[in-house]
């Protein structure tokens, strides 16, 4: 390795991920060091009076005692910059590459450091800016607009602008005060970027899947967990939030899934056209991709370098969701690494501080003012893979403390096949409320009306089904008996939604109301036929066809078609009378 010397510190064990080196004073927690003659990086996690420990981001097979590590003197840092959307990186953010199924490392941006970006300055030199505030923007292929903002802490007089031209990402294109602003620039990864003021989630997000934005709704810079067991379709729900959710940029990260999951996500989202842009959806997605063929602990550093690019992207005024498949792999690393350590365990064998480091996660969610006045978001959805399908276990127990909604996936909805499984008895959204007004704003007053109405509808469903196992469904009375139709007509008419349809993968605000107004309206007209002594069997033998084909046969914005199933429907029902 180039620049070592004799006064680099020997290396005193080597064990999986974990390194022990001497400690000779020129290192700090956090800092970053390259290991042996490969110059493997790793980062520095805990000191004493003369061993310096460091977790290893690459494969350390072949480093040994006495070889050496030289301290690099900064913290574990992203390169910030034009080139992250459409990109796939590895945890360290270092670009990866594709051969068929599988991810390749890069080239170290070797290829990226020599292309040139046009920049366009949008300030003179003598005016006075503060750090966050943009200098310029860069013309990316793209929807999604990169500026190139002032440092924090940055404040002063443009001394010098380029003018508008193409330049390398090394090139200097700016000096504010005495700080040299250049394309791209340095930011620790563990280190939340600063803003303004933080603000209250209101508004909501749009993710186009029914089930989440009628019952479970999340506001711009709230925070998610997905918890489910094997089969029960978070990868296909996280994917189908990536595609169809409304945010700016979606950054994705494939924490220790199988490497064929993180391929056919990328070859979908370089495939999918973005219904909002009409370009490529991948044009304004970045992909870090640590699958569990990869080295282990750069799983830790994942989920911090997908918060670190999201605020990047935030700060220049973008709402942006970070979709973490799943904190259950990176949870089992913080695992691995501490028992290496020889961490007292806690609970199934977790470090003790792993609420600590959820917590800390999730916290970087938020709407925010950023430092150059603008407002922008990060979202973060989390998926948890708890074993055996365990809810109780540690990391789903802590993870679901922290976060303002739970969209809980229900083995037996995935076996009977209702997709997305999610359990509208396990799951809840502590934005709901908050949400309301945003939903009056946006033309929709009835929203949370509508929202209590269903739920009331589905608990009471649920309560009479236990029933009907037990004394047969012609027990019941009228009235109980429409209500056990009103629930399958809404989990089969609203709820369940169809990934593979080009009709009902992605489902609008309008048609989403339409639908679930239907279904109210057609089981109270239910209601008023049980009243007035129609049977229950009757009104049960009715054809409500149109109405649960409705969600397939009509377009992602149609809620006209909606209202004529509806009205098809309630035709039928007249006849009754």
């Amino acid at each position: 390795m180039t620049g070592l010397h004799r006064a680099d510190p020997a290396i005193l064990r080597v064990a999986g991920p974990l390194v022990e080196f001497e400690y000779t004073g020129d290192t700090a927690m956090n800092d970053l060091v390259s290991l042996g003659e490969a110059g493997l990086p790793g980062e520095v996690v805990e000191i004493t009076d003369t061993v310096v420990t460091a977790q290893a981001y690459e494969y350390t097979g072949g480093l040994a005692p006495g070889h050496r590590a030289r301290p690099r003197g900064s913290p574990l840092s992203a390169r910030l910059g034009p080139g992250l959307l459409g990109g796939i990186f590895d945890g360290l953010l270092r670009p990866l590459s594709t051969s068929g199924d599988w991810l390749l490392p890069g080239s170290g941006g070797s290829e990226d450091d020599a292309r040139t970006w046009g920049f366009t300055p949008t300030v003179a030199v003598g005016e006075q800016v503060t750090g966050g505030q943009a200098l310029g923007e860069v013309l990316e292929a793209g929807p999604v607009q990169t500026r190139i903002l002032a440092p924090p802490g940055c404040t002063g007089p443009v001394k010098e602008i380029v003018p508008e031209g193409h330049y390398t990402l090394d090139s200097l294109l700016a000096v504010v005060g005495g700080t040299e602003v250049r394309m791209t620039a340095d930011w620790p990864i563990r280190r939340p970027r600063p803003v303004r003021e933080r603000l209250d989630a209101r508004r909501p997000l749009h993710t186009g899947q029914r089930a989440i934005d009628l019952l479970f709704p999340v506001a711009r810079g709230s925070t998610v967990a997905v918890p489910g067991g094997f089969g029960t379709g978070k990868t296909l729900l996280l994917q189908q939030i990536a595609k169809w959710c409304d945010a700016d940029v979606i950054v994705y990260v494939g924490c220790g899934e199988r490497g064929n999951e993180m391929a056919d996500v990328i070859a979908e989202l370089s495939e999918l056209a973005d219904p909002r842009t009409g370009g490529r959806l991948v044009e304004r997605t970045v992909v870090i991709a640590n699958t569990s063929n990869m080295p282990m602990m750069a799983r830790e550093a994942s989920i911090y370098t997908g918060a670190t690019v999201a605020e990047y992207f935030r700060d220049m005024g973008h709402d942006v969701v970070v979709i973490a498949d799943s904190t259950s792999r990176w949870a089992e690393a913080l695992r691995e690494f501490a028992s290496r350590t020889g961490a007292l365990p806690a609970e199934e064998g977790y470090p003790a501080g792993l609420a600590s480091a959820i917590a800390a996660f999730y916290e970087r969610a938020g709407a925010v003012t950023t430092l150059g006045g603008g407002r922008g978001s990060v979202t973060v959805i989390g998926a948890v893979s708890p074993p055996g399908a365990d809810m109780a276990e540690p990391v789903t127990a802590h993870t679901e403390r922290f976060v303002r909604c739970l969209w809980m996936l229900d083995r037996e909805l995935a076996y009977a096949r209702h997709y997305p499984a999610i359990s509208w008895a396990g799951s809840f959204s502590r934005d709901a409320d908050a949400l309301a007004a945003g939903h009056a704003e946006a033309g929709d007053p009835a929203w949370p009306g509508r929202q209590a109405e269903i739920s009331a509808l589905l608990a009471e469903a649920d309560r009479l089904t236990d029933l009907v196992d037990l004394v047969g469904i012609t027990a019941l009375p009228g009235q109980e008996r429409v209500s056990v139709l009103g629930g399958r007509l809404v989990r089969e008419g609203v709820l369940q939604q169809s990934a593979l349809s080009d009709r009902d993968a992605y489902c609008g605000p309008e048609k989403t109301s339409a639908l679930a107004e239907a279904v109210l309206t057609v089981i109270a007209r239910c209601r008023e036929l049980a009243e007035a002594g129609v049977p229950a069997g009757s009104i049960e033998e009715a054809d409500f066809g149109p109405l649960l084909r409705a969600r397939e046969e009509v377009g992602p914005h149609d809620s006209a078609g909606v209202a004529l199933r509806r009205d098809a429907v309630l035709a039928v029902l007249r006849e009754l009378m």
